[in-house]
Order: structure tokens, then C-alpha cells, then sequence
């Protein structure tokens, strides 16, 4: 038997040099070790590589469907971490390689493609006007908010903002963005952004952590605390804009009216991909299919051929004299 704790470790330092999709990987592990550790009757440290078989696994994932209300894409996820450190381990344990084999053939769910969520200018700037610009959590919140609408930060890009990425250029903000891969991107953004950052950096304190945006407590940010704030003032600007009454809103849905804001504004696919950092212009595509600026584009560019001219004359007399409107001739 073998502990699965250093195998996990070296997995997620080694194997995964992206600081967001390590993140995201920890996660889905927490949740599995959490899941295995009720099941099985033992401490998550001492659980074992040969307690995460494939009945485990297929429960695991049926739980987080069933108990957590988890859709086919995140299933597909969350296997696709387990599927990633079943193959980094199978030249470690090779006595477990019957087992990870089987591990690796739990086939993913198919998943519909549907439209990516995003917020209409007038939901973009109720939730945006949500926050009190009047109290400190107010004005981080909108700052953070505002950040989320116009740069499409990633919720990991956002919270892990710290305070040397942030340059003022004049009328304009600088922010430099670490993204997937280790990849820098550097967006330039509107005074209205920079005086909304200035704003929450007059007030933010002499914090020795280096992360722009801090929690009530003083500490970072993370991913879930702005998860909460964004929930708790959607929950407030659907009090004024019908439209977001039972809407779910996360992050990423500011990411999407991004995107879409930038595609209607410059009409250049390739220029949205590179503000949000996307390794392949074709992650990018998703948003061509709800525009509808690129399908109207489309359909004036295209010339359609054209038919024979041509009218249909009826053959019976009868209902010819009905069609031209006169009397049917004697004897039809």
C-alpha cells in the first residue's frame, strides 16, 4: 500500500507549473480526498494511491452530480485532474497500473454547448453600481467589479493582482496580468478604471501582503471571497433590474460580457483572444456564436444566387378566372 499524500504533492508542484490550474487541480483533489475519507472511514492523510480505484472514482463523481449539483462540464473536469495524476503516478507505482488503467477508461459525459452567459449594459452597470462608493468594502468591491467588466480577468488573474502590476500611464491604468502558462499579458485601460483603482488604493493601508485587493481582514483575496462579494451585490441590483432576479453570476460571466463588449467594439476576433490571454484563437470562437453583429457582417458580405424569374399560371380554367380576380367563362 502506498500513502497518498507525497505522490499528490509532487504531482501538483511538478506536474503542474501554473499557478491557476494548480489551483483549480488542489480543488478537485480536496473535494475527491474529502469524498474518499467519509466513504472509506479514514483520515484523508492516511488514504492510499490503491484506495482511489475506479468504483470510488465513478461514486466520487456521481456524488459531486448528485449532492452538489454539479453539471456534466465540471464532471468532465474534475475527471480530467483525476485522469492527470493516474498518469503521472503509473511510472511511480507500476504495481497500481491495473488499477490506474482503469481509472483512465471512465469515459468523460457529453456536455451541451450552449451560449456562454454575459450581462447586458444595463445589468453590467446596475451590478456595477451596487457596491457603496461611500464605505471602503464599497469602493474595493466596485473597483473590483469594474476591473472584472473591462480587463476579462480570469478570477485568479483578479485576486492574484499585486501592487507592482498596477501602473499609472498618464490618463490611463497599466495592469500586467499573469495568466495560464505562466503567460504576461499587459492591458491598457480607461482613466474611469485607474480613478476607481486610485480610489481603492488611497484607502487600502500599509498591508505587508503584497496582493492589490484585501479581505476585510486585511488578507488577500481569494477566488471564493470574490465569489461572495460579487453573489452578494447581484443579489442587490436585481432589487432595480428584473433581469438578474435568479441569475447566476460569477466571475467568469464578467470575463464572457467582456469578450463580447470587445468583439462588438473592434469586430477582430483575434483581438479579443489576445486580451483575455487565450493560448488558441479557437477558445475564442465560442463568442462568434453569440454575436450578432458577425452573423449580420456574414449575411451582407455573402450574395446569395439568385433564382429565375418566373409566375406560376394555374392550368384550369376556373381557377385562373379566381386567381385574375374575373368571372369564370360560360360552359367552364
Amino acid at each position: 500500500m502506498t500513502i497518498i499524500a507525497p505522490h499528490i504533492t509532487a504531482f501538483l508542484r511538478e506536474r503542474l507549473p501554473c499557478e491557476n490550474t494548480r489551483a483549480a487541480y488542489a480543488y478537485a483533489f480536496q473535494l475527491l480526498f474529502t469524498f474518499a475519507s467519509k466513504r472509506l472511514g479514514v483520515a484523508p492523510s492516511d488514504l492510499q494511491v490503491e484506495n482511489i480505484d475506479a468504483p470510488l472514482v465513478l461514486a466520487f463523481l456521481d456524488h459531486i452530480q448528485a449532492e452538489r449539483g454539479n453539471g456534466a462540464h465540471t464532471r468532465n473536469t474534475r475527471l480530467a485532474a483525476i485522469r492527470s495524476f493516474m498518469r503521472f503516478v503509473e511510472h511511480r507505482i507500476p504495481a497500481a497500473l491495473d488499477q490506474i488503467r482503469r481509472v483512465l477508461a471512465i469515459p468523460m459525459r457529453r456536455t451541451e454547448t450552449r451560449l456562454v452567459g454575459h450581462l447586458s449594459i444595463t445589468e453590467s452597470r446596475t451590478v456595477l453600481d451596487a457596491p457603496d462608493p461611500a464605505s471602503r468594502l464599497g469602493i474595493r468591491d466596485r473597483a473590483m467589479i469594474y476591473l472584472g467588466l473591462t480587463g476579462g480577468l480570469r478570477v485568479s488573474e483578479l485576486v492574484g493582482l499585486r501592487l507592482d502590476d498596477v501602473r499609472f500611464e498618464g490618463r490611463y491604468v497599466e495592469i500586467r496580468v499573469l495568466g495560464k502558462g505562466r503567460k504576461e499579458r499587459a492591458l491598457l485601460l480607461w482613466k474611469q478604471v485607474g480613478d476607481a483603482l486610485r480610489a481603492w488604493l488611497a484607502i487600502r493601508g500599509t498591508a505587508t501582503c503584497p496582493e492589490l485587493f484585501l479581505s476585510a481582514i486585511g488578507k488577500p483575496m481569494t477566488r471564493s471571497g470574490f465569489e461572495y462579494v460579487l453573489r452578494k451585490h447581484v443579489r442587490v441590483a436585481a432589487m432595480t433590474c428584473p433581469s438578474l432576479k435568479g441569475r447566476r453570476v460569477s466571475p467568469h460571466t464578467l470575463r464572457h460580457t467582456c469578450a463580447l463588449d470587445t468583439l462588438r467594439a473592434t469586430g477582430d476576433i483575434r483581438k479579443v483572444s489576445l486580451w483575455l490571454g487565450h493560448a488558441s484563437q479557437s477558445t475564442t470562437e465560442i463568442y462568434l456564436q453569440i454575436d450578432p453583429t458577425e452573423k449580420i457582417e456574414a449575411i451582407e458580405s455573402a450574395v446569395p444566387i439568385r433564382l429565375r424569374p418566373g409566375r406560376f399560371l394555374p392550368q384550369d380554367r376556373l381557377i385562373a378566372s379566381l386567381t385574375q380576380g374575373r368571372t369564370p367563362p360560360p360552359g367552364a
